[in-house]
């Protein structure tokens, strides 16, 4: 008979346990159920595009590129949680290509026509060369300006 109530007794102290714990959980935490909040969604802001100077290769950059690869171009940017393939670390290019940079390459496919690769889902990284196009407001050698100075500073930051 004592066996029984031992075994009886863990039982109801197991039980005892496992009900404080569900239902006070959070107030061990210092919060009561009411002010405990679901997990933040994360959002994405989709914005125009920018007007920048066809100039600065480093604020185009920064405008078009830096929200998937970094203003430094690690390929960490805050929007790389919304992707499913993390972009490249573009400092990383002319290593990969035996240490030379492929200007011509990155300029004329990746940049005017895109990479080919599906790491936004359904859509392909932007190509700036049509977007950079249907702006009516701007002179049409603004395009090529625009991608040889981002090429150029891509090339700058280059890893040695």
């Amino acid at each position: 008979m004592r066996r029984i109530s031992n075994l009886a007794l863990a039982f109801l102290s197991y039980a005892v346990t496992a009900l404080l714990l569900t239902t006070s959980g959070p107030r061990l935490c210092g919060q009561s159920p009411r002010e405990t909040q679901p997990p933040t969604k994360k959002s994405l802001q989709i914005v125009p595009l920018q007007k920048s100077q066809p100039t600065s290769g480093a604020q185009m950059f920064k405008d078009y590129c830096a929200s998937c690869h970094r203003v430094d171009g690690r390929g960490n940017g805050p929007a790389v949680v919304f992707l499913k393939t993390p972009p490249p670390d573009l400092r990383m290019i002319a290593q990969r290509n035996n240490g030379k940079f492929p200007a011509t390459h990155v300029r004329s496919e990746i940049l005017s026509f895109g990479p080919g690769t599906h790491a936004h889902g359904d859509l392909d990284m932007p190509i700036w060369g049509p977007l950079f196009r249907s702006r009516p407001d701007e002179p049409p050698e603004f395009d090529y300006l625009r991608i040889a100075n981002l090429t150029d500073f891509i090339k700058s930051i280059q890893d040695k």
